[in-house]
């Protein structure tokens, strides 16, 4: 069974720091890119970030050079540190696996989302 296991969301005021983690089982990490997407109401998911097995990385417009984005091969943990948070940045944020190569069952995998709120 895969599971994504999210932690570390909460309240923080404006211009303060937050670390969010994923612990990941049931699957080849080494297979997937990681992911961190958020969303809040009345707004459509978006890309926070993402990292390939290898260490590769990108971001959303909206969080470069605020947010980094980690994982831990050995430790099936994916992570992101967030910093000069802004109210904007409140929102659900979802752990998320995507296998980069072809096989069996789903392609995607998502966790159950950790809320992020930044107050003014």
């Amino acid at each position: 069974q895969v599971q994504l296991v999210e932690s570390g969301g909460g309240l923080v005021q404006s211009g303060g720091s937050l670390n969010v983690s994923c612990v990941v089982s049931g699957l080849n990490f080494m297979l997937y890119e990681m992911a961190w997407y958020r969303q809040s109401p009345g707004n459509e998911r978006e890309l926070v970030a993402a990292v390939t097995p290898g260490g590769r990385s990108r971001y959303g417009d909206s969080v470069k050079g605020r947010f980094t984005v980690t994982r831990d091969n050995a430790k099936n943990t994916l992570s992101l540190r967030m910093m000069r948070l802004q109210p904007d940045d409140t929102s659900v944020y979802t752990c998320s696996a995507r296998r980069l190569v072809s096989g069996s069952g789903p392609g995607v995998y998502w966790g159950q989302g950790t809320r992020v709120t930044v107050s003014s």
